[in-house]
């Protein structure tokens, strides 16, 4: 029952004062404490319920999230289930990265991976890419409860054409927004967004990039096609999700990204603890998802340095 219904019932005479008493507190205040108890196996060291809002703040850098209502995919929330989110990937970006880096975070959506990047590299800049508008409001909320001046927030995707699309985006998961219906659900909101394409925005504003993660649930060889130039030129470091079920959504299969990054002169790799493990060909029984692009000469120490 929810909270406000029981209040109600007592304020209507539909329960004594001492049974209100104890269902507010049996049925909803007691789960504060059983919440105090799970925190501390998790990477989530509080939750803050304020008006209207939950924010919930990671243990280790001390990243705060606003955490909308309806969605159950976000991910301190994931933190909560999973007692931490992503951390053989996490802990691998944060030794690959350089403490000025300047970084591309595509598909940034409430702003985790960026804000993290942001609180553990001061002296790098971040530009996050976040196309649907809700979610961008959330990112842009979180970056200013952070109080981290080293993001740029951009409200638009990356592919390899500069258009509109009608993105999918279902409520209880943000982060599975995508311009192909994944789930082939009949309840997802359609959003139209703008995408750009990232050699034009480096070109335009005069960058040079140092890592690249991307996360658009199933167009990351497009966002690739259309980065292809900067890439060449800067041999970032690349972070990516690579599906063959949403990939497949999208006409292409993963391995294409991993063909068209060895032409470049990357390796493939994924994070094994705390080493790299080099990968060549995905088939129906992978099931690594997460990947690491390194360029074979000029990231040739670090590949040696982790490579397991």
């Amino acid at each position: 029952m929810p909270i406000k219904e029981t209040r109600n019932k007592f304020k209507n005479g539909k329960l004594s004062k001492p049974d209100f008493i104890k269902a507010m507190y049996q049925n909803h205040h007691s789960c504060l404490f059983d919440y105090s108890e799970f925190l501390k196996e998790t990477n989530i060291s509080s939750i803050e319920i304020v008006d209207d809002e939950v924010i919930m703040t990671s243990r280790d850098k001390g990243v705060k999230i606003i955490c909308p209502r309806e969605d159950f995919r976000v991910a301190p929330v994931e933190a909560l289930n999973f007692l931490d989110y992503e951390p053989v990937d996490s802990n691998m970006m944060m030794r690959l990265i350089s403490s000025d880096a300047n970084i591309i975070d595509i598909g940034a959506n409430m702003g985790w991976y960026a804000i993290n990047f942001a609180k553990t590299f001061p002296l790098s800049k971040i530009i996050a890419f976040e196309p649907i508008p809700k979610t961008y409001s959330f990112l842009k909320k979180n970056i200013a409860l952070n109080k981290v001046s080293n993001i740029t927030a951009c409200q638009f995707g990356l592919s390899n054409e500069k258009k509109s699309l009608t993105f999918y985006l279902y409520p209880e998961g943000s982060g599975n927004a995508s311009a192909e219906n994944l789930s082939e659900r009949n309840d997802a909101e359609l959003v139209q967004c703008q995408v750009e394409v990232l050699d034009d925005f480096v070109n335009s504003n005069h960058l040079k990039i140092d890592f690249i993660k991307c996360d658009v649930e199933g167009a990351e060889l497009f966002a690739f096609l259309g980065a292809k130039k900067t890439i060449v030129r800067d041999k970032p470091i690349i972070f990516t999700e690579m599906l063959r079920k949403w990939a497949a959504k999208f006409n292409y299969h993963p391995n294409e990204i991993i063909k068209f990054f060895s032409s470049l002169g990357y390796q493939c790799f994924y994070a094994n603890n705390q080493f790299l493990k080099e990968f060549f060909v995905m088939t129906d029984e992978t099931t690594e998802t997460n990947f690491f692009f390194l360029h074979s000469e000029k990231h040739k120490l670090l590949i040696y340095q982790l490579l397991k």
